[in-house]
């Protein structure tokens, strides 16, 4: 007769029972691992291999094996299959080190017409040329077998991922140049709220620095059919008609008063010198003759053209200067961060019958910005010496 199986003393701390319980919820880990997280949790509320087994819809010897190897092992380590002998591999590690020095290489190079390997393709090389090249074991390799050597490798050859070359010899020393005009914005701050405080000056009366820069192919997309409002219990959110019309795109200049916060901008159908010189006229009304206007902005052609710096000769010395920012340096102009918030909060989605609209609702935007502005300040790196 067979002896009565006993209850194990299987103890679990809070850690490992919580770390249980989420395994066991989850819908991503492996299903091995959530059903023994779900056997020792059932265990732990009764220690029975009978009682769990019949809950789960398991046999009792697998709660018992269970729990067994999480009394010897852990519980932890009771979630993962035990490591197996397998049998030997039969890639030597030589012709590995072959597959991955030619997954490193691309496939045009070797006269196929592709840019990147997909891993069919290198299974297919390997096996007509790896044996010739020493590698018999190669000849039978299958594309899951390439897979797992580039993974445990970290090599992926069919991806891309994309970086940007540093091509400004000055880049160093332009980016010098716009810290500093960010901490005369921060200096400037100080010294005006305190002389507002005495002789009640306006903030930024003597100088006024822009952050500036154009954003081009705003494109005006009007509905084929109406837009299905959202309701409740029906349709979770507003529906859209495939199919759109497009009627062009437009350009916005504007530029950012980083003392006060206040949004200057054009919306026009391109963006070209004499956009630009708009946009700097669109300034100079703007502020007090006796006002410095300082810009910072990359060094677009419209920006540094003869027409431009014609107009700019028959102004007022130190009326209007510019920063430039090196090249690939548009992350050190703040107004890039407007736009981003224009585009999540204004652009996404939107929708207009002509592109007349589109430049309305982009001017009602800058209206609606204006009404409380946000005071833009550059904080990384700005107390690091130049």
């Amino acid at each position: 007769m067979a002896a009565w199986r006993r209850a194990i003393e299987l103890a679990l701390g809070d850690e490992d029972t919580a770390k249980l319980r989420s395994i066991a919820q989850s819908r991503t880990e492996p299903a091995s691992r959530v059903e023994r997280a779900r056997i020792l949790l059932a265990y732990r509320e009764g220690p029975s291999f009978y009682a769990a087994g019949r809950a789960l819809g398991l046999h009792h010897q697998t709660v018992q094996r269970c729990v067994e190897r999480a009394v010897c092992e852990g519980p932890m380590a009771a979630l993962d299959d035990r490591p197996r002998p397998g049998r030997e591999p039969t890639i030597t590690p030589e012709a590995r080190a072959w597959l991955v020095s030619l997954a490193c290489r691309k496939a045009k190079d070797l006269g196929y017409p592709h840019e990147l390997w997909t891993t069919r393709l290198l299974a297919g090389h390997a096996r007509t040329y790896g044996p010739a090249q020493g590698h018999a074991c190669l000849a039978d390799l299958v594309q899951g077998t390439v897979c797992k050597i580039l993974d445990q490798d970290e090599v992926k050859p069919h991806k891309v991922r994309y970086y940007l070359e540093q091509r400004d010899p000055a880049f160093a020393a332009k980016m010098a140049e716009v810290l500093c005009v960010y901490r005369e914005v921060k200096l400037l701050k100080e010294a005006a709220a305190a002389a507002n405080k005495k002789a009640g000056k306006k903030l930024g009366e003597a100088v006024a620095i822009i952050s500036y820069d154009e954003k081009p192919g705003i494109q005006a997309i009007a509905n084929t059919a109406p837009d299905l409002p959202s309701a409740p219990g029906v349709h979770a959110t507003l529906a859209r008609e495939f199919e759109y019309k497009r009627h062009g795109t437009v350009s916005l200049l504007a530029g950012i008063d980083l003392i006060s916060g206040k949004v200057h901008a054009l919306v026009r159908d391109r963006h070209r010198s004499r956009e630009f010189i708009e946009f700097l006229k669109l300034l100079d009304t703007a502020y007090p003759t006796h006002t410095a206007i300082k810009l910072i902005l990359d060094n677009h052609s419209a920006h540094i053209s003869k027409e431009t710096r014609a107009w700019l000769a028959q102004q007022p010395v130190h009326r209007f200067e510019f920063t430039f920012t090196p090249t690939h340096g548009s992350w050190l102009n703040l107004i890039e961060g407007f736009f981003s918030k224009l585009a999540r909060s204004v652009l996404r989605h939107i929708r207009v019958a002509s592109k007349q609209e589109l430049k309305d609702r982009i001017m009602a935007a800058m209206d609606f910005f204006n009404q409380e502005p946000v005071v833009h300040t550059w904080t990384y790196k700005l107390d690091t010496p130049a």
